[in-house]
């Protein structure tokens, strides 16, 4: 196994442990933060350019589906070359769509700022990066919690930015809330040093026998294992996505106010550092397939019982506070079980095609409910559909084999 994956260095000088995981977590708050907050701008965008609520869903649907096909590539690079280069570029990325987002007056240039630049960005700067970072500079037994701490802290951005957003459109517009928002993304720079990897562990990567990418890709397309987590995956984009983007609105029609819809996203977000916290704990003491299937079969359940109870103020926050300890929490043991069936010299990009397919469900989740409101008057087939998707992915993950691939395999004596 140690001749296919960077082992962590035995000593990376100043860059302690705890110091990777706090800038790691750093960066996974300031990319998950904003976008997050997205859904807050859909309401008065929509107004003030008289547009459909298909206009924003469809951008933010191309932001989803871009930000899932530039991942692998993404993770490809940092890889090969090391995540600083990656992740400065991201932010960079993240930073001009979020700015030219405030300046969209037409259809095509908010797919162009607030699709495709922040889509792209997002794959070069979102935690999928850090996470192969963390694999590589981090030591085995720091793995499962770093992700936990890392996905916990995505979370606690979108606690932190839901909140904010509503401030800031308030006081200072929805303009100058993108751009407040543009300016924070510059951080991720500074941050982006910390986690490159050391000279020591990149020659020793450079002597080992080498797996390309093209190997790695055809270990991992044919191991079934790894197929079912891609395809179970799929579920956790459509219904984060979904709920995203559509649910401030969703209350809004309820006959909620903004303020609620602020809190609800918020609540989720601060609930989602408890489970991402205790799933990246548990995923070192107990099958990680099953704490897969648990979360997406409850999932299915607090959807079920949002769409059919009456949606007030007590039920929505409990909602949020019950999505929110299954929001992420699907990420700390999805990639542990990469790394344990592929080893870490390809995490991020193997990683990466499974977040494609967690992309490729968020596209469809933002454009089907704009489709399904602008249709039905409605968000109640989307709600219903992502039940059904979460069952089917409580059943396909259970088959998972937790163990190395053949070729990593210990050799006997």
């Amino acid at each position: 196994m140690s001749a296919q994956s960077a082992a962590p260095s035995s000593s990376i000088g100043w860059r302690t442990p705890a110091l990777i995981i706090v800038c790691g977590c750093v960066i996974a708050l300031l990319g998950f933060g904003p976008r997050s907050a997205l859904g807050f701008f859909l309401t008065p965008m929509s107004q003030l350019h008289n547009w459909g609520r298909d206009v924003f869903a469809f951008a933010l649907a191309v932001q989803n589906l871009l930000w899932g096909v530039g991942q692998p590539f993404a993770g490809a690079m940092a890889d090969r070359y090391g995540p600083t280069r990656v992740l400065a570029l991201g932010a960079l990325l993240y930073a001009a769509g979020l700015f030219l987002m405030s300046y969209s007056t037409t259809p095509t240039t908010l797919t162009l700022s607030a699709g495709v630049l922040i889509g792209f960005g997002l794959s070069g700067c979102s935690f999928t990066i850090v996470v192969g970072a963390f694999g590589k500079l981090l030591p085995e037994e720091w793995r499962s919690t770093a992700f936990g701490l890392g996905t916990a802290a995505g979370s606690f951005g979108q606690f932190l930015f839901s909140p904010l957003a509503v401030a800031l459109i308030g006081s200072v517009g929805w303009y100058g809330a993108l751009t407040v928002f543009s300016v924070l993304m510059l951080i991720i720079l500074p941050l982006s040093i910390v986690l490159a990897a050391p000279r020591k562990q990149a020659a020793a990567l450079a002597a080992a026998p080498a797996q390309t990418y093209k190997q790695a890709l055809a270990e991992a397309f044919g191991h079934r294992s790894y197929i079912l987590l891609v395809l179970g995956f799929f579920t956790c984009g459509f219904q984060l996505a979904f709920t995203t983007v559509h649910l401030p609105a969703y209350l809004l029609d309820r006959g909620l106010s903004a303020q609620v819809g602020g809190w609800t996203v918020a609540a989720i977000g601060l609930f989602n550092i408890v489970g991402s916290v205790t799933s990246g704990y548990l995923g070192s003491r107990m099958p990680k397939r099953y704490i897969l299937s648990i979360i997406y079969f409850s999932r299915a359940a607090s959807i079920a019982a949002f769409v059919l109870l009456p949606v007030t103020t007590t039920t929505t926050l409990i909602f949020g506070a019950v999505t929110g300890l299954l929001w992420l929490s699907t990420v700390p043991p999805t990639s542990s079980l990469v790394a344990v069936m592929f080893g870490t010299r390809w995490l991020a990009m193997l990683f990466g095609i499974a977040f494609f397919s967690h992309q490729v469900g968020g596209f469809l989740g933002v454009l089907l409910g704009g489709l399904a409101y602008d249709h039905f008057g409605t968000y109640d087939p989307v709600w219903w559909l992502g039940v059904g998707f979460g069952v089917l992915s409580a059943i396909i993950n259970l088959p998972i084999v937790e163990k190395p691939v053949a070729r990593m395999a210990p050799v006997p004596a």
